[in-house]
């Protein structure tokens, strides 16, 4: 069963845990920079609201999810994703305490990344994730936690589980993560942009100051993650270890 782990404050001055904090922020700073980039890129281009610009943006975030989760998994787990953290939390993976201080990292990431970004791209607008006119906000709710819900269930069968188990499989895990976001932008993006991350969200409504149903964005990917962490872990997360073939004693 799920079990949350509270932690304690003495975390924030553990060296581990003060390296892992800082890849977040690093991890958080890349992903979005590139994520960002590519999504301005497609409208400078002209194709931004065409399905030719809808895939590029779905392969850049794909490929940079991949990479990051890649580079990240031996010193934070690679979450660079508020929702990725609170659905390994309510598993028991990660702390409370840790996870606020990774989430505070991934938005300052976030922002960061934006602000370079408005700075290097100066008069043209950083892109802020928006519902289409014909989804109402109750809707992008659902849609964004219905994605997120998808993205969670494959960082726990493909990463989590794998590891658990010890299983050599568990390296395909970050690339498989990363196809699984590429997927959900193409499936969603025209409907709410398919962010499935708070902090992917959060920064370029800050620089461009653009709060419209920002909620949205945090509401669906904190219910959809930590459902997908609260069911995989109670139906369907393996045992750790070799588990041995039976016996003629156990028939």
């Amino acid at each position: 069963m799920a079990k949350l782990a509270l932690g304690h404050h003495r975390e924030a001055t553990d060296p581990g845990c003060l390296r892992a904090v800082l890849a977040e922020l690093l991890l958080t700073f890349l992903f979005v920079f590139s994520g960002v980039a590519s999504a301005m890129a497609a409208a400078k281009l002209g194709g931004g609201d065409t399905i030719a610009g809808l895939t590029a943006v779905a392969a850049a975030h794909a490929l940079v999810v991949a990479v990051m989760v890649s580079a990240g998994l031996h010193v934070s787990g690679g979450h660079i994703n508020p929702a990725v953290t609170l659905g390994l939390a309510v598993g028991g993976h990660i702390t409370l305490f840790r996870s606020a201080l990774y989430v505070l990292a991934q938005l300052l990431g976030a922002s960061l990344a934006c602000l370079l970004l408005a700075a290097l791209a100066a008069g043209e607008p950083v892109p802020v994730h928006a519902l289409a006119a014909s989804v109402s906000a109750a809707r992008g709710v659902l849609m964004e936690a219905v994605l997120t819900f998808s993205l969670l269930f494959a960082v726990y069968a493909t990463v989590v589980d794998q590891q658990r188990r010890g299983a050599a499989g568990g390296a395909l895990g970050p690339l498989l993560v990363g196809l699984v976001v590429g997927a959900n932008i193409l499936a969603g993006g025209p409907y709410s942009g398919a962010s499935m991350n708070p902090a992917r969200s959060f920064g370029p409504a800050l620089v461009a100051g653009d709060w419209a149903d920002h909620w949205v964005y945090w509401a669906g990917p904190l219910i959809g993650g930590p459902l997908a962490g609260l069911l995989y872990e109670s139906l369907f997360m393996g045992r750790p270890g070799h588990e041995p073939l039976p016996t003629n004693d156990d028939f």
